[in-house]
C-alpha cells in the first residue's frame, strides 16, 4: 500500500449530517454577531443572530477553542458552510430538563419575560412558558377589588423580571404548551408550615394585599387574612389607612383550616371597651371631641378610639332641625353618660342633661316628637362606629275579607 492510500485510510470517514442532529463543534472565530466553528475536523459551519441565544450557557463567555454543541440546520448554498444554531440545542437540551422535572416532581426558577390579563409568559429559548394567574403562589396573587382586569395586569407587569420558584405541570414535545405552577410549589411548604401552627399563636407578617373586607398578611411562606372587623377595635370604614403593602405587622393567628388562616391585629391590643368599664361610669360627665354628625345624632369619641352617640333627642331641651347649625365635626362637647352597656359595646350621652329645661320645652318636644313615625325610629339600628344599619320595614297590613 502506497503512503498515499495509507494516509487516505487513516482519514476518518465523512458522515452526512441529518437536519436535526446535535454535533460537537469547536469555536475557531468569534465575531461581532457570529462564530465560525469547526464540526468533526472536517466542516466549518457558521452560527449567527438568534441562533447564538441559548438558555444553558453564557455565551457571552465562550472564547476561540471552547467545545459547544449545536443543533444543525442546514447547509448555505452560496458558501457551502453549515448552518448551526446554539438555540435549537439549547432548546432540546431544556425540553428534556422540562420533561424530566415534570416527571420528578422538581422546582426550578423561571424569571417572566412578559405578562398578560391572564397570567405570566416566559421566555424559553424562543419558546413560551405561561404561569397562569390560578396557578401564581398566594404571595404574588393579585388581591384586586371587583377583579378590575387594568389593576390585575398592572400588578402581574410589576413581577416582570422577577425570579419564580415553579412546577412544571404540562409540557408538550413540540414546546408549544409548556404551563408551569408557582401555586404547586408554595402548597408543598404550606403544608409543612401549618404543622407548626396553632390557633393563639402570634407571628410577624408582611402586607402583601389590601381589599375593602380586609388584610392579606404572609409570613413564612403562608398567607392569612386579617377580616376588617379584626383590624381594629374602633371602626374600620378603610383597610388602606390602617396598613400599605410592604407593611412588617404582628398577628395572632385566630383560625387555621386547609384553604384559610384567620389573623387579628386588634388582639394583639388591650380591649378599650374593658378599660373602658373602669375609666368611665354611668352619669360621669366628659368632654369629648366630635367624630361625625348624623342625621339621627352626634358621634363623639372617647378613649381608645370608641364612638359614642349623642341622639338627635339629647342635644337640646329645644327642638334641632338643622344639626350642624348647632355642632361642628371637632368641636369638643361636654356630655352626660345616661346608657353604658359594656356587653353590646354601645355608650350614649346626653348634652341636655346638663341643663335646665325652659318654661315650655316639653311641650315643644312632645309636639316635635308626634310628628315622628315612632315605628320607623325605633326601628333604625345604629352601630356604635357610627354606621347605620338598614331600616327594617314593618310587615304590610293586610285586609281582612269582607
Amino acid at each position: 500500500m502506497s503512503d498515499f492510500q495509507k494516509l487516505l485510510a487513516a482519514e476518518p470517514v465523512v458522515k452526512p449530517l441529518k437536519k436535526g442532529e446535535i454535533v460537537k463543534c469547536t469555536i475557531v472565530f468569534i465575531g461581532r454577531k457570529l462564530f465560525l466553528v469547526d464540526v468533526n475536523n472536517q466542516f466549518t459551519g457558521i452560527i449567527s443572530g438568534a441562533d447564538l441565544l441559548s438558555s444553558v450557557m453564557d455565551v457571552r463567555t465562550l472564547k476561540v477553542g471552547d467545545e459547544i454543541p449545536a443543533m444543525y440546520r442546514g447547509q448555505d448554498p452560496e458558501s457551502g458552510l453549515l448552518i448551526l444554531s446554539l438555540r435549537k440545542a439549547s432548546q432540546m437540551t431544556l425540553m428534556s430538563k422540562l420533561l424530566d422535572n415534570k416527571e420528578k416532581n422538581l422546582t426550578m426558577t423561571v424569571v417572566p419575560t412578559e405578562a398578560n390579563k391572564g397570567g405570566l409568559l416566559i421566555d424559553l429559548d424562543g419558546m413560551k412558558g405561561f404561569v397562569p394567574v390560578s396557578q401564581l403562589s398566594p404571595i404574588h396573587y393579585p388581591r384586586v377589588e371587583n377583579a378590575d382586569p387594568e389593576k390585575i395586569l398592572e400588578h402581574l407587569r410589576a413581577l416582570i423580571g422577577k425570579p419564580l420558584e415553579v412546577r412544571v405541570l404540562n409540557v408538550q414535545d413540540d414546546g408549544k404548551k409548556i404551563i408551569f405552577s408557582e401555586r404547586a410549589t408554595a402548597d408543598q411548604s404550606r403544608e409543612a408550615a401549618l404543622k407548626n401552627l396553632k390557633v393563639g399563636d402570634r407571628v410577624e407578617g408582611v402586607i402583601s394585599g389590601i381589599l375593602s373586607y380586609g388584610l392579606f398578611v404572609t409570613f413564612d411562606g403562608l398567607e392569612g387574612l386579617v377580616h376588617v372587623s379584626e383590624i381594629d377595635w374602633g371602626h374600620v370604614a378603610n383597610p388602606a389607612k390602617f396598613a400599605k403593602i410592604g407593611d412588617k405587622v404582628n398577628v395572632e393567628i385566630i383560625g387555621l383550616d386547609p384553604e384559610k388562616i384567620s389573623l387579628s391585629i386588634k388582639r394583639l391590643k388591650a380591649n378599650p371597651w374593658a378599660e373602658l368599664a373602669g375609666a368611665y361610669k354611668l352619669n360621669d360627665i366628659i368632654e369629648v371631641p366630635v367624630l361625625k354628625i348624623s342625621k339621627f345624632g352626634v358621634f363623639v369619641e372617647l378613649n381608645g378610639g370608641i364612638n359614642g352617640l349623642i341622639h338627635l333627642s339629647e342635644i337640646s331641651h329645644t327642638p334641632v332641625k338643622n344639626i350642624e347649625d348647632v355642632i361642628k365635626v371637632g368641636q369638643k362637647v361636654k356630655a352626660k353618660i345616661i346608657t353604658l352597656d359594656i356587653n353590646e359595646r354601645r355608650i350614649g350621652l346626653s348634652m341636655k342633661a346638663l341643663e335646665a329645661a325652659p318654661a315650655g320645652a316639653e311641650k315643644s318636644i312632645a309636639g316635635e316628637a308626634a310628628k315622628v313615625d315612632k315605628s320607623k325610629e325605633a326601628d333604625i339600628d345604629v352601630d356604635m362606629d357610627g354606621t347605620e344599619k338598614k331600616e327594617k320595614k314593618a310587615p304590610k297590613k293586610t285586609k281582612k275579607a269582607e
